[in-house]
């Protein structure tokens, strides 16, 4: 059974730092593509930054220059740097593994910039 456990969103000021992080059982996450989504409230899910298996990255035009993806194998962990943040970054954000078959999505966690 796959898992996904997203943390480290919370509440920052406007020009903060948070590093959200993605867990993963059941599934290898170096293995696979991964990446991080937001949606804020009335919104559409957006993609924000992707890995692939082989370590390249890729990111939204949105946050290209403030926000890294990254991904620790030994943990089986991928993370989102998330700097120089704005008000226009609160969303809940997603991690997302794409399987052989299946994606696979954690529950979420709030991020919350305030002004």
């Amino acid at each position: 059974q796959v898992q996904l456990v997203e943390s480290g969103g919370g509440l920052v000021q406007a020009g903060g730092s948070l590093r959200l992080s993605c867990a993963a059982s059941g599934i290898t996450f170096s293995s696979s593509a991964n990446g991080w989504y937001r949606q804020a409230p009335g919104k559409q899910r957006e993609w924000v930054a992707g890995i692939s298996s082989g370590g390249s990255t890729k990111y939204a035009d949105s946050v290209k220059g403030r926000f890294t993806i990254s991904r620790d194998n030994a943990k089986n962990t991928v993370y989102l740097q998330m700097n120089s943040l704005k008000p226009e970054d609160t969303a809940v954000y997603y991690c997302k593994a794409t399987g052989p078959m299946l994606d696979y999505w954690g529950q979420g966690t709030q991020v919350t910039v305030s002004s």
